[in-house]
């Protein structure tokens, strides 16, 4: 079991000084989600194999890891320029996770709900050249159904995965969200079985409470997919039942705290994300 820290609300510190930051704060191991002078959002990594080498060694001095590396490329997008480019930039992105010793990688399907089975197509056809990438590298993914992707569901993103018959690629559980993947935590859980393999924890409101006038949006109809990434405690995510489900699971992989809600107590907010983690994990009899 890995405790892990995505540090999005530390951007601002530079990627060299990271590893000391993660350790002050009590963590062994970083995700590293898109940042602007690593690996931006949608847009080629910004890093030479030098400064891979550095932050390399800023880790082993730290004594932290990184348990994953999230890139997030329009691969699925229903462009083909973009797609084509994307699948430029996962490579590059790959070879950055197998120079720093990492063996796995986060992701989002990265498509569009309106466009959904072209997005799909799109995807498939990017696996098909990334795939032997991964496989050549030695790289497990694990993917999430994210709002406002073309596939939302937890149980539905489960088959997706499924079928694409790799070992090296798996299922990850977002629980900031959970009202948008069928909040059915159980069940998404359990269908998952050994596909299971990274949590993302995080706190949510359930945007169809109150007969779906939670949150108001204007104009009505509107198709904005509201969640939000809030301390544990703060929305109505059944955090005891989660973390019951993953013992009853046997799980095993990492869990992440992502917390994106709180850049003005940011210190405060991992501090206490790990304390609860380790909490709840302890209650359910979850050995870190």
């Amino acid at each position: 079991m890995k405790l892990a820290l995505d540090p999005y609300m530390f951007r601002s510190t530079p990627l060299l000084e990271l590893p000391r930051l993660v350790a002050e704060l009590g963590y062994e191991w970083i995700e590293l989600s898109p940042r602007d002078d690593f690996i931006p959002f949608f847009n080629h990594p910004r890093v030479n194999d030098g400064t891979v080498a550095a932050f390399k060694k800023e880790l082993a001095a730290a004594g932290v890891g990184v348990s994953s590396v999230l890139p997030l490329f329009k691969w699925s997008g229903p462009d083909e320029d973009d797609r084509q480019a994307a699948v430029r930039y996962w490579k590059r992105a790959i070879e950055i996770t197998a120079a720093l010793g990492v063996d796995t990688m986060n992701s989002e399907f990265n498509g569009r709900p309106e466009q959904a089975a072209r997005s799909e197509a799109q995807f498939w056809r990017s696996l098909e050249e990334l795939l032997p990438v991964f496989e050549r590298e030695g790289i497990k993914l694990a993917l999430e159904p994210h709002p406002d992707d073309f596939e939302e569901d937890g149980k539905a993103a489960v088959d997706l995965i499924r079928g694409i018959n790799s070992p090296l690629v798996t299922f990850l559980y977002c629980a900031p969200h959970t009202f948008h993947m069928g909040n059915d935590a159980q069940g998404i859980i359990e269908y998952a079985g050994d596909l299971l393999t990274n949590i993302h924890v995080a706190d949510s409101f359930d945007h169809t409470g109150s007969s779906g006038l939670r949150y108001i949006v204007n104009p009505p109809g509107s198709t904005v997919r509201v969640h939000q990434h809030l301390d544990i405690g703060q929305g109505e995510v059944d955090f005891d039942e989660l973390f019951a489900c993953l013992a009853a699971a046997g799980f095993n992989g990492t869990i992440t705290t992502c917390v994106f809600a709180w850049e003005e107590r940011a210190r405060e907010s991992s501090t206490f994300m790990r304390e609860k983690i380790t909490e709840l994990l302890t209650k359910q009899g979850i050995q870190t």
